[in-house]
């Protein structure tokens, strides 16, 4: 039977998440919808949209000598707006969204963004809000947040409000969580990217006046951690929660005890105002191209270096695609789910232990675009059933890699494609995950050869794929399943497949192109769906 056309995953809902410095554009452009899921079940791994393989030839090889850190299940992760901790779903009883999260592994977990310091009040004791906060939050919340982390075998990061400075309710607040979660509770950040108090571009405003600087920061950070610590000594504090590094320096230089990781955020893109390609302008092109790689080393490095010195991980506590406010037409593309698995792959070659893509609780038409869940219900409405979104998509395919150690892995040829090993199991597993940003509207796919060493085979292929870079709410997935005896290949070298190859080298129908398979050489050769992340798993025989 041939599956080819058969596998069609759920087509998944786009619809970005509002990032700590941007937010959603009400306007309701951003749209949901899914298809049901492949019927009948599939047995076998088989790509949709192969019919032609007209980009470069790629050579990857994967070894099994590791050579990197750990991929960590931290290193996948969802950052909420501190607000979120007010809202009932929760609870594990009342939606489906530790359903959602436990599709992730026991991914990180992290409530602050911007809502944290301007409409965040919480309490104890029952008071009113004092500065006409919007969102109260109380024990009994962080109650229902220990529901869903022991559902979801996550750690949690959370943050206390500093945008009105009070630093016995920061400390009580702290004790509530410390008690409350257990365990589970790894950091608390006091307050949400503090170089940007003064800015009055974003809801509700500047939360400090002018002059407020990296000094007197820390001199409140101190009173809040003293406070904290006279409760619960045992506190683990993070910091500082931005992008600045000379704010990483006022918080790692600061007298704070206890001070457990360096806290980064970082967007993609930034800027705003360019419509440039290459660039850093919010365009979905930008984020898949070399040069997004070359800002995020060289960016992520500034924490990295801080966190070195200082003897501290590095946690990159709030990141996603852009910054830019109402990014629908980038967020919801599929482009975005090719730049997730990249860029969280990557970060975690370069070091960097935990990373929570910025995400709500928010509407799929006109909530927050970059979020990677978000409610089919209409804005203003609410449902128990939380949707994905495709960079979500992206990120789901990393599961497999969590626990195993970076290997040496070389890509030759295949234009804009990168790839990524770990071995796990005492090294008798490699999970190679391969990116191919070539726009399968323009060459269909790429014949790739896949090397690995003696002694392995492809046990299972899985991956997310698109029409284009640029579709819209139309990420698909074919599910994980052994391959076929005999897979497309269009590139040289079909001969040393173990399948017969009945048709010459070259041909790109499907009726004509020649077999792939694992060849007796110990490669598999495929042609690999453009626009599209395909995850390998290979064990030892």
């Amino acid at each position: 039977m041939n599956l080819r056309r058969s596998i069609q995953g759920s087509v998944v809902a786009l619809a970005l998440v509002l990032s700590g410095c941007s937010w959603f554009d009400p306007d309701g452009s951003s749209s949901s919808n899914q298809s049901p899921e492949p019927s009948p079940t599939p047995t076998e791994f088989e790509q949709a949209n192969v019919d032609s393989a007209s980009g470069d030839a790629a050579s990857i090889t994967a070894t099994a000598e590791q050579t990197g850190p750990s991929f960590r299940s931290d290193n996948i992760g969802v950052s909420f707006e501190a607000t979120d901790l007010a809202d009932p779903r929760l609870d594990p009883a009342k939606s489906n969204l530790d359903e959602q999260l436990n599709a992730l592994g026991s991914p990180a977990l992290r409530f602050a963004g911007n809502a944290l310091d301007r409409r965040t009040f919480w309490t104890s004791k029952g008071e009113a809000p004092k500065h006409g906060e919007k969102t109260t939050i109380t024990p009994d919340d962080l109650k229902r947040l220990k529901k869903l982390v022991d559902a979801t075998g996550s750690t949690v990061t959370l943050g206390v409000p500093l945008g009105t400075y009070d630093p016995e309710r920061g400390a009580d607040m702290a004790a509530h969580a410390v008690d409350i979660l257990g365990d589970s509770l790894i950091g608390l950040g006091i307050g949400n990217e503090p170089n940007g108090y003064t800015v009055d571009d974003v809801p509700d405003g500047a939360v400090r006046e002018d002059g407020w600087n990296e000094d007197k920061y820390v001199g409140q950070l101190e009173a809040y951690a003293k406070a904290i610590h006279a409760k619960r000594p045992e506190a683990p504090i993070i910091g500082p929660d931005v992008y600045d590094g000379a704010w990483m320096t006022a918080f790692l230089d600061s007298d704070v005890k206890n001070k457990t990781a360096l806290a980064q955020h970082w967007y993609q893109l930034y800027d705003c105002d360019s419509s440039k390609v290459p660039g850093r302008g919010p365009q979905a092109p930008n984020l898949i191209v070399p040069l997004a790689k070359e800002a995020a080393k060289k960016n992520l490095g500034i924490g990295k270096s801080k966190a070195d010195a200082a003897g501290v991980p590095l946690w990159l506590e709030e990141t996603g695609p852009t910054s830019c406010p109402g990014t629908n037409d980038t967020s919801l593309t599929n482009a975005s789910a090719l730049w997730a698995a990249d860029y969280t792959l990557y970060a975690a070659t370069l070091g960097v232990e935990r990373m929570a893509m910025h995400s709500m609780l928010g509407a799929c038409n006109g909530g927050a675009p970059m979020s990677l869940i978000c409610d089919p219900a209409e804005l203003g409405d609410r449902s128990n059933a939380f949707q994905v979104r495709p960079n979500m998509l992206g990120l789901r395919l990393l599961v497999p890699s969590v626990g195993g150690h970076f290997t040496q892995t070389s890509v030759s040829g295949g234009g804009n494609m990168s790839a990524y090993t770990v071995v796990k199991n005492d090294g008798k597993t490699l999970v190679t995950t391969v990116i191919n940003a070539n726009d399968a509207a323009s060459v269909g796919g790429n014949p790739v050869t896949l090397g690995m060493p003696s002694g392995f085979a492809v046990d299972s292929a899985s991956q997310v794929y698109g029409a284009s870079n640029d579709v819209k709410n139309a990420t698909q997935v074919v599910p994980a399943n052994p391959l076929p005896d005999d897979v497309p290949f269009s590139g040289d070298g079909a001969s040393g497949a173990s399948a017969s190859a009945s048709a010459g080298a070259g041909a790109t129908s499907s009726s004509a192109t020649p077999s792939g398979g694992m060849g007796d050489d110990g490669k598999l050769r495929i042609d690999l769906a453009g626009s599209s992340v395909t995850v390998f798993i290979m064990r030892k025989g």
